[in-house]
């Protein structure tokens, strides 16, 4: 049964306190593009402002499609906020020319841009929270939309109720009963005619779509947010336990695929999702089936915006275009000219370290630390010859571990360690030749062990230490 304004009105401060969408003292600004439902949210919340003691004001973007009919819109936004008495914010950007540019679509674009505006100003003026006039038939028809378009769980959990510190107080109600309220309450409103054109998408669900589904069932914007509301629960947990699978599959530089392959499809797709988000790389079903294929035959995968899906040595990991190795930034120096602007002397003198020149010992570094640090990473001085340099590597590089006294190639060697190739790439190693006598990570090779029973100067590289 439909409300009348009164029962809007209940409904929607029973909404606010149920979902918790404000705090004593918040500062709201409202989206007031100065149709029904803005102006509707406006009025119910400043029926709530002593309640919650807020403070209100309004944002009106002006998109620059509709000319004089825009400018209208913005001028009576304006004069509803002058007759409130609450401050009245403004902005107006050319959505068509920045639509061709970016290559986004008409829709996207605006609602991008609207939403920066909106950001910019709450973040500005200090707002705590920003509110929009969706209500239960855009809930419904984006819901709608993303079936259409093949999404998952997520897509069909609809418009969150509250999403940061954007909130959404209307979702409780129906484009008719907002429609009414401004009836029964004489309150005025704008209309975009552009709501009644069939050029855009969303527009053609409303008018064609919705008002067949309302005749086999009035209440099916009702019933389609009831069902979302169960999606977004199982959403919220399936993305929890991906969460966890992913602490545990997590390796130095990214997922074991043997670990995600093992998870039940569901999950691992979910995992698969979180692992795109985190990295800012293109999330969809297509990029998640992309990496799925990857995790399961091994290669690579162009997942676009400059990221790539890499399944090397059975560790998934996504890779964008400012993390790709640069062939060119190749680096070696003389070993002597290396230690002068980052490396730590110290001398050896009756087989004790003196570690106080140069700020070994600054209280940074516990004793254990630093005599960890001597052991692993101190090189002789005397083993600076002119040909001795600091460098990236290069093909034929060997290294002897030390302790096992084993002489490996450095490519098999970080090949063993499961180092990404752009890391492998940038990490430094000392070499005399192809030999390497100290590597970023392993350590001083057999050949370059520190004897602190001999007198003489060492140095450990701060690289060692983290500070490079």
């Amino acid at each position: 049964m439909k409300r009348d304004a009164r029962g809007v009105q209940a409904a929607v401060s029973r909404f606010v306190k149920e979902h918790r969408l404000l705090q004593r003292g918040d500062r709201v600004l409202v989206a007031l593009s100065g149709g029904a439902d803005s102006v509707t949210l406006l009025h119910l919340l400043i029926s709530i402002k002593e309640e919650y003691d807020l403070s209100i004001a309004a944002a009106h973007f002006n998109h620059g499609i509709r000319g004089k009919d825009a400018d209208r819109d913005e001028q009576f936004a304006s004069e509803l906020c002058r007759s409130l008495t609450i401050p009245f914010y403004h902005d107006k950007a050319d959505v068509p020319a920045a639509a061709a540019e970016s290559g986004e679509g008409l829709e996207l674009c605006g609602r991008r841009l609207r939403y920066r505006f909106l950001s910019d100003t709450a973040d500005r003026y200090g707002f705590t929270k920003i509110a929009t006039a969706h209500h239960l038939d855009d809930h419904a028809e984006t819901v709608l939309w993303n079936l259409t378009r093949g999404a998952g769980i997520s897509g069909l959990c609809g418009i969150p109720v509250q999403r940061g510190n954007i909130i959404r107080p209307l979702l409780c109600c129906s484009r008719s009963e907002i429609e009414a309220f401004c009836r029964e309450k004489q309150l005025e409103y704008v209309t975009d005619v552009t709501n009644l054109s069939e050029a855009y998408t969303r527009n053609r669900l409303r008018l064609r779509v919705m008002p067949v589904l309302a005749e086999l069932n009035p209440g099916v914007g009702e019933h389609i947010a009831a069902t979302s509301a169960l999606l977004r629960e199982a959403d919220d947990y399936l993305k929890n336990i991906s969460i966890n699978e992913l602490k545990l599959a997590e390796e130095p530089y990214g997922y074991s695929c043997q670990s995600l392959l093992s998870l039940e499809p569901i999950v691992l797709k979910y995992a698969v999702k979180g692992v795109l988000q985190h990295a800012g790389a293109p999330v969809d079903q297509q990029h998640i089936a992309l990496v799925l294929g990857a995790m399961r035959d091994g290669g690579a995968v162009d997942l676009g915006a400059g990221f790539t899906a890499s399944c090397a040595q059975g560790i998934l990991r996504v890779i964008g275009k400012d993390d790709e190795p640069k062939p060119d930034e190749a680096f070696c120096v003389p070993l002597s000219a290396y230690i002068l602007s980052n490396g730590i002397r110290f001398t050896v003198r009756d087989g004790e370290p003196d570690l106080t020149p140069d700020g070994l010992c600054d209280g940074m570094l516990s004793g254990e630390k630093i005599n960890n640090l001597l052991l692993i990473h101190a090189i002789p001085c005397d083993i600076m010859t002119p040909d001795t340099v600091v460098r990236t590597r290069r093909a034929g590089d060997t290294y002897t571990d030390a302790r096992r006294g084993v002489t490996k190639t450095v490519k098999k060697l970080l090949n063993e360690r499961k180092l990404p190739r752009e890391k492998r790439d940038a990490m430094l190693l000392v070499a005399k030749g192809s030999t390497v006598l100290w590597l970023s990570g392993c350590g001083t090779a057999a050949q370059a062990q520190a004897d602190f029973s001999r007198d003489g100067e060492y140095v450990v590289l701060k690289e060692a230490l983290g500070c490079v």
